[in-house]
């Protein structure tokens, strides 16, 4: 009986800690509309949190091209692009990293936080400015 008890509340942690990790993909929503644009799969490598876009919902811009990106970025293909590059988990947030706009091509600062188990807090930040999405957790 305790040991099944145990192993209950073992796998309602891990339940709890999987809803609430950055890991995963996540859907993003259009601040304008709120269509669903695109998914992003967050990812560990070497240490650190990266981000790519796995999925456009838009077929007419499958194949759009980062034209405004600058470096390693410029030119590349939107759909697999990093985005979110060279996080670290800093307490509760991630940070330390950054997010490119594959729209505008300008780099943010970024900080993300899982709000609850179906939302991710992505801060972009120039300076002091800062802007808020939130992501909705892929089921």
């Amino acid at each position: 009986m305790k040991k099944s008890i145990l192993v209950l509340a073992v796998f309602l942690i891990s339940l709890s800690t999987q809803a609430q990790s950055i890991f995963g993909q996540w859907t993003t929503v259009d601040d304008e509309t709120g269509a669903k644009k695109s998914i992003v799969e967050i990812y560990k490598k070497d240490g650190k949190v990266f981000g790519k876009i796995v999925k456009i919902f838009d077929p007419a811009k499958q194949k759009n091209l980062c034209k405004k990106c600058k470096g390693e970025d410029y030119n590349k293909p939107i759909l697999g692009l990093h985005l979110i590059k060279d996080m670290t988990k800093d307490g509760k947030y991630y940070k330390h990293g950054s997010i490119v706009d594959p729209q505008n091509g300008k780099v943010y600062d970024l900080r993300l936080a899982v709000t609850d188990e179906d939302k991710l807090q992505v801060r972009g930040y120039i300076g002091f400015l800062y802007s808020t999405q939130y992501w909705e957790r892929v089921q």
